[in-house]
């Protein structure tokens, strides 16, 4: 069994997306493949370099994220040119190591955290959506503070995605992190019963 974790940047994910790793699920992080597919030497990066020049890189070859973010984050032409770069070698990723995941055990949940998952349509690739939810003041609050971000850029970010109200109406599931993180253990407890897992 398989379901797409999602959520707003912010929004807690990678909590969530751990609560169910520690009750025995595997997990599939698109972020974390995304890292993997623009390390030094790759072709990912090299196909980034291509596309937005040298300036994109640190000393070292690798790949710098915040200058890399700075360009994609203001100009949504950009933006589309990393997606098109990237996504098809996530996904191919993503794709092999559920289906392996899935081939090993089959009565093991594969979660798979892809936090673009309806901007990128892949909603239809996963059995069930779970959303992390935060209501979106406090979402902005969370950014600002975690990335040292003002205002204005971290609304530029929030209105690149889906709002997080769209992505909650969408869900098959909705975890509620805008409380405590008992409150949070609760609601995936009553998740994991729920689909009988063990």
């Amino acid at each position: 069994m398989n379901i797409g974790l999602t959520g707003g940047i912010a929004c807690g994910k990678s909590t969530v997306s751990q609560m169910l790793v520690r009750r025995g699920a595997v997990l599939i992080d698109a972020d974390r493949i995304a890292r993997e597919v623009v390390l030094p030497g790759s072709a990912g990066l090299a196909l980034v370099a291509e596309r937005f020049g040298q300036a994109v890189l640190d000393g070292d070859g690798s790949l710098n994220r915040r200058k890399l973010g700075e360009i994609v984050f203001k100009d949504e032409a950009a933006r589309k040119d990393l997606e098109g770069i990237l996504h098809p070698l996530i996904r191919q990723e993503m794709w092999s190591r559920m289906s392996r995941y899935e081939q090993e055990d089959p009565s093991r949940l594969v979660v798979v955290d892809i936090p673009l998952l309806y901007e990128s349509g892949l909603q239809e690739q996963v059995q069930e959506v779970m959303v992390v939810y935060i209501p979106r003041e406090l979402q902005k609050e969370r950014l600002m503070k975690r990335d040292g971000l003002g205002s204005e850029e971290a609304d530029r970010r929030l209105n690149a995605q889906l709002s997080i109200e769209d992505k909650k109406a969408l869900a098959d599931y909705v975890i509620d992190n805008s409380g405590t993180q008992e409150d949070t253990e609760r609601q995936v407890d009553r998740f994991w019963q729920e689909k009988g897992l063990r």
